[in-house]
């Protein structure tokens, strides 16, 4: 029986090739973007849990609130790690990581660069699950000047020889690391990635007691079916214990005077499973994910499928008419509903089936460009993962049961007499559950089209917005402290450059990777409100440098020998510390971690400039005049960057020769903040266009099957005069009333999203209402292209093949 099913399935697949194709396409096209999207989130899900000890490990955060702004830090104090696992039973392993920087290594006479390194504890691959190819987990970091590196630096230092005992140089001090364990690599579904890991004995402040200063990333491993939020509900009595005297000693108040004040500080524990997602943190270890945009694709995943699933329903029934004689010889000859029930799922699966292999193809030949797209390393492999090709089967079989059971149950409802006399109608009901799939589809294409169209309006939003420095034509030449005294001789030769305007020297960057200081502060010297601000060490040069404007008062100036104690203040710190009106003359004092003050001046305002991402409000700023090595920025002035940049390069060569040359542009590290919202702009896009796509096969298949429904009728309207305009307008009509009803569903349901959206940036656009406008007489212009070829096409076939059987 089931043969003879599959034989029938197949013929009338290839009697109705144009219906079969669009049925195919639709459904895997629904299948294949279902796949990339699982394929995404399953990995975004993964992350950290290669750990074996994952479900049981928890991160110690900081979070504190006060005047000046929020600390929202993924990494505490030195001593945190040993004080738990000394004081709490429950805290049964504790382990740190400490940023190293990226170094430049040398390997004889060699140099090396583009290597990630991290200090962290001896137990820390006891701890994480990361093999050690070489060496012994227990013992690789426990001396001094330990690493262990990963399998790709040692085949970059030392080619083909084993790299245990060969010892690494950090250029540009005496510094020497050996090697103790090779690992494969970090698995990419980590948190963080790091090329060299060097023991924490090597770092001097490690073991500094001070509960005031933090850096140190900071994990625990607890017990099984253990609560972590049990141990981060006694968190309070550590802070009390051994932070509050150091705070009382370096601020001048104890912790219950500061809270009094309406400030907050504390330690809190977040699950390692949690970090990618879940994470909004300063200075976290790497660029995480954003469990809104989970939930996002999932629901893109679900609702593509369900569409190309419509698709297959209202093209299977539109397609009734010529099957209904096909049901009506069937049952007079003795087939019973179920058998003609099995015989149409048998066809559905059969489609599905084929559409699964189709999807499966597109996954594999766009995989490449997802990957790009997404920054992911996502594969389709069967071998690797036994449960996917069962798991893709069986959700072949559902989704073919799913498209196929109204179809199915719909074509085998018919009734014989009837069918065969010529009468066959379908009733009001299942022309409106069809119309309402239409609108569903609809609904769903408009909502992301939206979406996509206030994603792009941010993004360009963000990119033509007043920064308040000039980012354009901003070299930034990093890792200059490797000149050493030879700095500012480099720097005096840029400055004879005519192609050069100004020039700084100064570790914080307005845009990308930077130097953060927090900068803790009283207004005025006997004042008992601490104000927290971020603190900028720059030179002479770097307001003009950046094309920064001054509200009031001067810049730092070499005529002035009590700059040293003179401070600029952004807008923000001037309104937050109350000088409204005038904050020149007034002063600052600042309490270092061991209580000692110091005295600052203002000696100008500079107005508001953009130094961390859109998605945050500007905070209070207060430069000092300090010289910082690390990175030279070079204002520039001339079509001719490549003609600088080899004229840099060379100048470079001449005073560090064995150091390559390295420069980026302010504008690109600008840009590079808002890579995660430029990917999911593109990829609703491309989202948005297969949506739209889909559902327009959808609403061909509704307009043929309208068509076929009143084949006689438009008959009967030619013959009584009726022209090929009004039959047109007739019949596009009635198609456009579903696109209708789903715009007016569609647009304030996608208001409210969006704006919920754009709530996560402190400055963002306001939805117009030509946003909608546009999209919505798009999706009208789209709905009447793909009807209009049905449409002309009844309207001008011959009334006498039409009437002929009357």
């Amino acid at each position: 029986m089931l043969q003879n099913y599959i034989k029938i399935a197949w013929r009338n697949l290839v009697r109705n090739r144009a219906f079969s194709a669009i049925n195919i396409i639709g459904l895997a096209l629904g299948l294949a973007t279902c796949l990339l999207i699982s394929l995404f989130i399953l990995d975004e899900l993964s992350y950290d849990r290669f750990n074996e000890k994952a479900g049981r490990m928890v991160r110690v955060i900081f979070r504190g609130t006060m005047q000046g702004g929020k600390m929202n830090e993924a990494h505490v104090m030195p001593p945190v790690a040993q004080t738990l696992k000394a004081d709490y039973p429950e805290v049964l392993e504790a382990t740190r990581l400490r940023m190293g920087g990226a170094p430049l290594i040398t390997v004889g006479n060699k140099t090396f660069r583009d290597a990630s390194m991290v200090f962290a504890d001896s137990n820390f691959f006891q701890v994480f699950t990361l093999p050690l190819l070489q060496g012994d987990a227990k013992t690789a970091l426990a001396r001094p000047n330990t690493a262990v590196i990963t399998q790709e630096m040692a085949r970059k230092y030392f080619g083909t020889e084993d790299a245990i005992g060969k010892v690494l140089t950090l250029k540009g001090s005496t510094t020497t690391y050996q090697i103790t364990g090779v690992i494969d690599r970090v698995p990419v579904n980590a948190h963080f990635h790091f090329d060299i890991f060097v023991s924490m004995a090597s770092f001097p402040d490690a073991k500094a007691p001070s509960w005031l200063t933090s850096e140190f990333f900071t994990y625990l491993v607890l017990p099984k079916g253990y609560d972590y939020r049990q141990l981060e509900a006694k968190l309070p009595q550590v802070v009390e214990k051994y932070m509050g005297p150091q705070f009382q000693q370096s601020m001048g108040m104890s912790l219950a005077q500061f809270r009094k004040k309406g400030n907050d500080i504390g330690l809190y524990l977040q699950p390692l499973t949690d970090i990618h997602l879940r994470s909004t943190f300063a200075y976290d270890l790497s660029t995480n994910g954003d469990i809104q945009y989970i939930y996002i694709f999932g629901a893109i995943a679900l609702f593509m499928l369900l569409i190309a699933c419509i698709n297959f329903m209202n093209l299977s029934t539109a397609g009734a008419a010529k099957r209904a004689k096909e049901v009506g010889i069937r049952k007079v000859l003795g087939s019973v509903k179920m058998a003609l029930t099995n015989q149409f799922l048998v066809e559905s699966l059969l489609l599905t089936a084929i559409a699964l292999l189709l999807a499966i193809g597109l996954v594999y030949l766009t995989l490449p460009f997802f990957n790009d797209l997404a920054g992911k390393e996502l594969r389709l492999n069967f071998m690797a993962n036994i449960w996917l090709l069962p798991g893709l089967l069986l959700f072949g079989l559902l989704v073919g049961i799913l498209a196929g059971s109204y179809p199915a149950f719909f074509l085998s409802s018919f009734k014989p007499i009837a069918v065969l006399k010529g009468r066959f109608t379908s009733s009001k009901n299942s022309i409106g559950l069809r119309s309402g799939l239409v609108v569903f589809q609809f609904f769903i294409s408009i909502t992301l089209m939206v979406g996509t169209t206030v994603v792009y309006r941010q993004l360009s939003y963000i990119q033509n917005k007043k920064l308040g420095y000039d980012k354009d034509q901003v070299l930034v030449l990093p890792e200059t402290w490797l000149l050493g005294k030879k700095e500012d001789v480099f720097r005096s030769q840029i400055m004879q450059d005519p192609r050069v305007v100004n020039v700084s020297t100064s570790g914080y960057l307005p845009a990308g990777p930077s130097n953060n200081n927090n900068f803790m502060i009283y207004p005025e010297a006997n004042s008992t409100q601490l104000v927290k601000t971020l603190r900028y060490d720059v030179d002479y040069n770097y307001i003009p440098t950046l094309g920064m404007q001054l509200a009031a008062g001067r810049n730092f100036s070499k005529e002035y020998g009590t700059d040293s104690s003179g401070v600029i203040l952004n807008e923000t710190a001037a309104k937050t510390l109350g000088w409204t009106s005038s904050a020149l003359g007034h002063t600052i004092t600042n309490t270092n971690n061991e209580g000692n003050k110091g005295t600052y001046r203002v000696i100008g305002v500079v107005k508001d400039f953009h130094f961390k991402s859109m998605h945050e409000r500007i905070s209070p700023l207060i430069m000092v005049l300090g010289h910082t090595e690390g990175a030279v920025i070079v204002k520039v002035k001339t079509k001719d960057i490549t003609g600088l940049l080899a004229s840099l390069k060379t100048q470079w060569n001449q005073l560090a020769a064995d150091s390559p040359f390295v420069y980026s542009f302010l504008d690109d590290r600008f840009n590079d903040t808002y890579k995660a919202e430029q990917k999911i702009g593109r990829i609703l896009g491309i989202f948005a266009g297969l949506t739209i796509f889909v559902a327009c096969l959808g609403l061909f298949g509704l307009a043929t099957f309208t068509a076929e429904q009143r084949t006689k009728e438009i008959g009967v309207r030619k013959v009584l005069g009726a022209s090929i305009v009004s039959i047109v307008a007739l019949l596009s009509k009635d198609f456009l009333k579903p696109v209708s009803v789903a715009i007016a569903i569609a647009l304030p349901i996608a208001w409210y999203v969006m704006n919920r959206w754009l709530q996560d940036f402190a400055y963002r656009i306001d939805i117009a209402w030509w946003m909608f406008a546009l999209v919505g007489g798009l999706a009208v212009s789209i709905a009447l292209l793909t009807v209009s070829f049905q449409s002309i096409k009844a309207a001008l076939m011959n009334p006498v093949k039409s009437l002929r059987s009357e």
